[in-house]
């Protein structure tokens, strides 16, 4: 049960079961992580789909820590002091990389606005050792806004990762409530540096916070605007009773319509549904075209 604002309990709807974490492939990413002391946003975020991504074999790595100086009201990752920068972390994920055997690998961080770099020297460095010793791999880095510095974002440009994802998280109203030290079109200024850039972009957006229809076909008409290539839709679910809670759930079928709309404004792959998240069938996102592809075929079936 979820408690929206109004002091009611609303009953999560069966479309938003999940798998349990089961099976070879899981304890073998599990024993990986936790060998290697790496951290992911599997667990630091409670994604839902933590079950069926490890039991695929496949983790979204947090580089940084897994202390992040800001306080969003959707997230489940612990806000505080970070420990020191740990210089050894970007060789550790690429050896686990390269110990899964996985041929897409997804990269995250915390947000680190005490580093005068953002954190993006180390960014730097472990998109190069994860392709130096991963050469067949390819990657996507779910960065920070990095507060829309050149410099800082320029780094992760350089190392060229096959997607760089930053999620504007909500619309442009409830952005001071969701993302409290974010700003919107700060955000939407890291995504154009990154596109200008010649990076695939990529970005996320919440449903269920309050945001109105009209406001979700808006910023998905900012994001494009914007450049970005890949935008993912899914379902907010509260982490805690402390986080923001969940106003509604949202149709499978308003997803669809949403979807419809996304290939329609122009952008080249549009995954939308209750349990998707950014990292979610994201091996796909690399491939220019494909998502479009899939979309066009579909229609042209019925």
């Amino acid at each position: 049960m979820e408690l929206n604002k109004s002091g009611t309990n609303i009953q999560k709807p069966n479309w938003l079961r999940v798998k349990l974490p089961i099976g070879e492939n899981y304890k073998h990413v599990r024993g990986l992580v936790d060998t290697h002391k790496l951290h992911t946003i599997c667990e630091s975020g409670n994604c839902p789909n933590m079950g069926e991504c490890w039991g695929e074999g496949t983790a979204t790595f947090m580089i940084l820590g897994n202390v992040c100086t800001r306080s969003c009201g959707f997230c489940a990752v612990a806000t505080g002091r970070p420990d020191p920068v740990d210089w050894d972390e970007p060789q550790r994920v690429a050896e686990a990389i390269y110990l899964m055997k996985v041929k897409h690998a997804v990269i995250t961080s915390v947000d680190r606005d005490e580093l005068k770099d953002g954190g993006s020297i180390i960014w730097q460095n472990t998109i190069r050792a994860v392709k130096a010793l991963n050469p067949h791999t390819t990657l996507e880095t779910l960065i920070p806004d990095f507060k829309a510095e050149k410099e800082n974002i320029a780094r992760v440009i350089e190392a060229a990762p096959e997607v760089v994802s930053h999620n504007i998280e909500t619309v442009e109203r409830l952005t001071r409530q969701v993302r409290i030290q974010a700003k919107y079109w700060r955000s939407m200024e890291t995504l154009k540096v990154l596109k200008e850039g010649g990076m695939r972009t990529k970005s996320g957006i919440m449903l269920g916070l309050g945001e109105s229809k009209e406001e979700v076909v808006q910023t998905l008409g900012d994001l494009r605007n914007s450049g970005v290539d890949v935008v993912t839709l899914g379902q907010y679910l509260q982490p805690t009773k402390k986080h923001l809670p969940v106003l509604r759930f949202v149709h499978p079928d308003e997803f669809a319509e949403l979807k419809e709309i996304g290939y329609n404004l122009g952008f080249d792959y549009v995954e939308s549904g209750p349990l998707v998240r950014s990292s979610y069938h994201s091996e796909r996102h690399v491939i220019p075209g494909y998502g479009r592809g899939q979309w066009l075929k579909a229609k042209e079936a019925i």
